[in-house]
């Protein structure tokens, strides 16, 4: 219970603040954080919580990750279905906390940082597109995890790694899928805007997996 509740509770904070940060910051007027503010929101989303619950359940935050590490060997397979659960629970009550903030000055909800492709897209960019984007970037996501986590890696310094790779991916990819890398932020944030969003949703559920399972695979090579 211990490690779901931490789960829980740091994929809150990963899709409240970084998705907050995208809703209530990016254009605010005059001073407005824009893309590089919402990548490094949730690059700090990840290292705040590596290093305050980390040592709790790893600090997964995210399905694909669970997914990747378990497919690697780092992880038992009898945690997978309760880490999921808690980080997506922990997702979903983030996009109602955020709900209500951003209704609150009586604004309607817009995308709601939601993730899309094609005219829900920021830059308009194809299915391909998104599919090949979201494929790369938890791959490598998951690489940096598994390498940065590896018992003969440096230690001490596997948060900041992985925050600095998420900050990273949020720089290239939001302008193509606005960055998933994560099914549990992506449907928090399609549950509320509906309709497109939740028709779309599945390429941010079956893609990030797919990388993640494909970086697993590959680290139990490379780790060998």
């Amino acid at each position: 219970m211990k490690k779901n509740l931490a789960e829980f509770i740091g994929t809150f904070w990963l899709v409240f603040g970084g998705c907050g940060s995208a809703l209530l910051a990016a254009g605010f007027p005059n001073v407005g954080i824009g893309l590089l503010g919402v990548a490094l929101a949730f690059g700090l989303t990840v290292v705040t919580i590596a290093y305050s619950l980390g040592h709790i359940s790893g600090a997964h935050l995210n399905p694909a990750v669970t997914i990747g590490l378990w497919i690697g060997g780092r992880f038992e397979a009898k945690g997978v279905l309760p880490y999921v659960i808690s980080q997506i629970a922990g997702g979903i009550l983030a996009a109602t906390a955020l709900y209500f903030i951003v209704t609150g000055n009586g604004s309607s909800i817009g995308s709601f940082a939601a993730n899309g492709y094609g005219e829900h897209s920021p830059g308009n960019y194809s299915l391909l597109a998104a599919i090949i984007t979201e494929f790369i970037m938890t791959f490598m996501f998951l690489i940096v995890i598994l390498g940065a986590t590896d018992e003969r890696a440096p230690k001490g310094f596997a948060g900041l790694a992985i925050g600095l790779a998420l900050t990273l991916i949020h720089l290239v990819s939001i302008p193509v899928t606005n960055t998933s890398v994560n099914p549990a932020r992506s449907i928090s944030q399609a549950l509320f805007v509906g309709d497109w969003a939740l028709s779309q949703l599945w390429l941010f559920i079956v893609i990030p997996i797919a990388g993640a399972m494909a970086a697993g695979l590959v680290y139990k090579e490379l780790g060998k």
